[in-house]
């Protein structure tokens, strides 16, 4: 991949809330769903530093909310 890629890419999330990219021309792996964002790599890239702000697996975050509850 260049950095010149202008192809579009999905914003994808799975069950543990972690995003990444996916070329919107292929079908998404098993376990991920489109989350609703668009555009060139870059674009994406920007979403998803904008609203993944917790990098632990939710399975990580419930664990630790359930201990301090």
């Amino acid at each position: 991949m260049s950095e010149t890629d202008d192809g579009r890419y999905l914003v994808v999330r799975n069950d543990e809330e972690q995003y990444s990219i996916w070329r919107a021309d292929r079908e998404l792996p098993a376990g991920w769903h489109a989350e609703g964002a668009s555009g060139t790599r870059q674009e994406c890239l920007d979403h998803i530093g904008r609203v993944w702000t917790d990098m632990r697996p939710l399975s990580l975050r419930r664990r630790l909310a359930e201990a301090d509850a």
